[in-house]
């Protein structure tokens, strides 16, 4: 029986499984190193700085759960708008599936919450600690004044860092401004202060130790991004022709005459992976598409006279000597649907009217006979300005010979910015034509904006011929 390893359930054959050991990634150089310095500046740049920006005396970006809207920019979206966040959605689905089926996992590797954060708790740690081997000599070495110092500053630095990440997330909920100057005078409210520390640490545990972990166990895309993938997708791959068989040479010597392939077994694109796979061994499914394996071994490459691509963004058929096709029927598709989507989004915010009139009939009374022998309806309406701006509103009546409308409000309907209203109004006809049922339209108009109109078509129920 083999020994037994902590942490690990022992059979007569050997453990079960074993404790997953810590990463240490190396630190790389190349295009794919700065495209994701670059995304990860970019991602958080805009995660932390859209929080303060103002648009017309409010926060730019604000959901405002209690208040039951959306601000996003000159936009104010309610819960009537549903079917805007359902587009929205839909519309990011597709994104996935798009760009998944050309190059694989680009969100992965780039913009993923988890990688943008990860990278940049790695950073920090890269910093404070050192390279991957003064990591490693680190964290095997006993605590020393030095290695008390790193650990604490690292510490330190990623406990602000999450602490800030996440009182800018509760500041999209709660205006970020206020919570600033609850916070500086410590004031802060049970339920802000419970959110702040729970994102934070999420932040903290997920970025700062969980890292590859979650990418490999919990994330569910990791299970699934196979089915997305077909011969002709763009995927981080090892030419196996060119480079088996392995072995060590001298610089600037050619492979073949020796016998070899152009890889010479160094396992930096190993040492480089975040999630600590071999991409010789094939495609993975805990491969996040960093394409730091690529930088590693072009570095290599470089310094041992050999072509660029032994690991590179390839298809499947390539790999194989066969034609690739980049524009299948398969990402038409894709593509087609969100052009449709976008531009019905794109279309429906353009012409949408923030302004929002639900008629209802009074059921207690289905008419009234009132002077002159015309015929009443009565009907309640619930008016929400939507807009940023008060309006004064002006409701017309039609559809009917004869109809007029008794309006108790006198045209003077008054709806603040991001109010409801409730009024009454009653419709009368001649009772000569108002017999059986018919179909009327009032209209909401908004007199300081003409263009801010909403016709709603309702009953109007006179005696039986």
């Amino acid at each position: 029986m083999n020994a037994s390893v902590p942490g690990a359930a022992v059979s007569a054959d050997g453990p079960f499984y074993v404790a997953a050991g810590k990463i240490y990634p190396r630190e790389v150089r190349g295009r794919y190193a700065r495209l994701r310095g670059a995304a990860v500046v970019l991602l958080l740049g805009l995660y932390y700085g859209v929080a303060w920006l103002q648009w017309d005396a409010r926060q730019a970006l604000l959901f405002d759960l209690p208040a039951r809207k959306f601000h996003i920019f000159a936009l104010t979206l309610w819960p009537q708008d549903f079917l805007y966040l359902a587009l929205l959605l839909i519309i990011a689905a597709l994104s996935l599936f798009f760009f998944t089926a050309l190059a694989g996992r680009l969100w992965c590797g780039y913009a993923c919450p988890q990688t943008v954060w990860t990278e940049l708790f790695t950073w920090i740690e890269q910093w404070t600690e050192g390279t991957r081997a003064r990591r490693m000599k680190l964290d095997q070495g006993p605590w020393t004044a030095e290695k008390i110092t790193r650990k604490g500053l690292k510490q330190l630095l990623w406990i602000a860092l999450a602490a800030y990440t996440g009182f800018t997330f509760v500041g999209y909920f709660v205006p970020i401004r206020g919570l600033a100057g609850q916070l500086a005078s410590f004031s802060l409210g049970p339920w802000a202060t419970f959110w702040v520390f729970l994102y934070s640490l999420a932040t903290y545990g997920n970025a700062g130790f969980l890292r590859e972990q979650v990418c490999k166990y919990m994330c569910p895309y990791a299970r699934f991004q196979s089915a997305m993938f077909d011969k002709d997708t763009l995927v981080i791959s090892y030419d196996a022709a060119r480079g088996e068989p392995r072995g060590a040479r001298r610089r600037q010597t050619l492979a073949r005459p020796q016998g070899l392939g152009d890889c010479i077994d160094c396992t930096m694109c190993v040492q480089a992976c975040p999630t600590g796979i071999d991409i010789r061994h094939g495609l993975q499914y805990e491969c996040i598409a960093c394409a730091a394996c690529i930088d590693a071994c072009d570095e290599v490459m470089d310094k041992m006279g050999s072509p660029r691509g032994l690991i590179r963004y390839t298809t499947e058929h390539a790999l194989q000597g066969r034609a690739t096709h980049i524009l299948r029927p398969r990402l038409l598709v894709y593509v087609t649907l969100l052009l449709a989507l976008v531009g019905g989004l794109s279309y429906l915010l353009i012409v949408r009217t923030p302004l929002i009139v639900d008629v209802l009939r009074d059921r207690n009374a289905l008419f009234r006979e009132v002077q002159d022998g015309r015929i009443e309806n009565s009907y309640l309406l619930r008016i929400i300005n939507q807009d940023d701006r008060p309006h004064r509103y002006h409701l017309l009546a039609a559809g009917l010979e004869g109809l007029t409308l008794v309006d108790p409000t006198g045209g003077r309907i008054e709806v603040p910015s991001g109010s409801v209203t409730t009024v009454s109004a009653r419709l009368q006809a001649p009772a000569v034509v108002a017999q059986g049922v018919h179909s009327v339209t009032l209209a909401l108009v908004a007199q300081d904006a003409p263009r801010i109109a909403v016709r709603e078509t309702t009953r109007f129920i006179g005696p039986k011929s």
